[in-house]
């Protein structure tokens, strides 16, 4: 396993749209392991393949508490298969966007089918932390921040927040 950077705000791979996985071998557990092990050093409940600089449909989590043992999900071409009408209002962060939190409104509610790494079909009904979790980590295999969810005028002061930090990041080095 290796732990991987993270990719920051700008960067513009955090836009792109990832790419279906054709097959599942030992290139994509390496990857599943590789991000798993990033998600948990972070730490994070969460991670999208493009976090890191893979454009790939493939996202982790664990959503388990810090007494609990880790629960980890692989999900390989996830899709969300159903949103309920009921909708949740929650403060998330972002390993992309560090240490800024906002709150969200998204459904209450998600049906997911993805592939795990045993190549099998998976369909799984998501509430709570689990459904807002899937939603922010798929968001991200079509290049979609949270930040996108907020009021104009907030998105763009994070956007300038960390266009600034990167500009001073470049002089500095």
């Amino acid at each position: 396993m290796a732990n991987r950077p993270i990719l920051v705000l700008p960067d513009p791979r955090l836009r792109a749209i990832a790419d279906p996985i054709d097959k599942i071998d030992d290139s994509i557990r390496q990857l599943a392991l590789d991000m798993l092990e990033t998600m948990y050093e972070a730490p994070g409940i969460g991670l999208a393949a493009p976090q890191i600089g893979e454009l790939r449909r493939i996202v982790v989590m664990d959503l388990a508490k810090e007494d609990e043992p880790r629960d980890p999900v692989v999900m390989i071409n996830p899709e969300i298969l159903k949103f309920s009408d009921e909708t949740v209002v929650t403060e998330e962060g972002c390993l992309s966007i560090p240490e800024l939190y906002y709150e969200v409104e998204r459904p209450a509610e998600v049906t997911v089918r993805y592939t795990d790494l045993e190549g099998r079909t998976v369909e799984r009904e998501a509430t709570e932390r689990l459904a807002i979790c899937v939603q922010h980590e798929l968001d991200h295999l079509d290049g979609v921040l949270y930040i996108d969810y907020l009021s104009r005028l907030k998105r763009d002061r994070v956007l300038k927040k960390f266009q600034k930090a990167e500009k001073l990041a470049r002089r500095a080095s």
